[in-house]
């Protein structure tokens, strides 16, 4: 398989970690991006989708009904298409990334207003961690003036280990995550969209924050808070006036 040399690298950090021995840690807050952050099924999906199919059919020269199929299939099983391509075809992984992503997010982006403002308020540290490939993680944040909030970025390129993505809801990435950003699962609330990958970290000890988009993908239950889910909110302004009950 051809994988890149630069999948096998750590996160992407942004500065230097703010991390201090303290009697009382501070909180990490692990953020996913797309239908958390901004509003993915606005106009955004439709563009990663079609870019995808148009990328599973140039590069293993198949129609595009069979390249749609394929593209579900694997983003359905993996997580992430480029895993599937990855398995059983061989692909590069960063050559695919590229070209199943290569459009301007700008005039595309939703979100709620004065999100720059409202992280800063949240106290704690501010990770990225997102299934969503490293370039367009960083576009999206950049438009959206909050790449400066977070200590560091997990995107799809960073979960690949011998040989292996392992993308959220993964066990092992979580614990990954943890050891590297120096911090118990006692202390790390993730705020999600996808139910499943929440579900994965109370498994693994995390908090957890439902961000409920009805647009979300395979996200079942409606307005049901499921009991691994400790908060349910639908923005982040809304994170901000109840998060008491993610205290402990």
């Amino acid at each position: 398989m051809h994988i890149h040399r630069y999948l096998l690298r750590p996160a992407s950090r942004l500065r230097r970690s703010r991390r201090i021995a303290a009697a009382a840690p501070a909180r990490l807050w692990l953020f996913d991006l797309d239908n958390t952050l901004h509003n993915t099924s606005h106009a955004i999906f439709p563009r990663i989708d079609a870019g995808m199919t148009r990328a599973v059919a140039e590069t293993l020269g198949v129609d595009m009904d069979t390249a749609n199929t394929l593209r579900t299939t694997y983003w359905k099983r993996y997580g992430a298409t480029v895993i599937g391509m990855v398995r059983h075809h061989g692909v590069n992984a960063e050559a695919f990334l590229r070209m199943s992503h290569d459009f301007d997010v700008r005039p595309l982006i939703k979100a709620e207003t004065g999100l720059p403002a409202k992280l800063r308020r949240l106290p704690g540290r501010k990770v990225l961690l997102t299934n969503a490939p490293l370039h367009y993680a960083r576009a999206v944040l950049r438009h959206l003036g909050l790449l400066g909030q977070f200590d560091s970025l997990w995107a799809i390129e960073h979960m690949n280990w011998h040989g292996n993505f392992r993308p959220k809801p993964s066990a092992t990435l979580l614990r990954r995550v943890l050891a590297r950003e120096g911090v118990a699962a006692a202390h790390t609330v993730l705020v999600e969209d996808t139910l499943e990958n929440l579900r994965g970290a109370r498994r693994v000890g995390l908090r957890t924050v439902h961000i409920h988009h009805p647009g979300t993908p395979f996200s079942k239950g409606g307005r049901n808070r499921p009991g691994y889910v400790d908060l349910r909110v639908n923005s982040v302004s809304e994170l901000l006036l109840q998060r008491r009950p993610l205290r402990r």
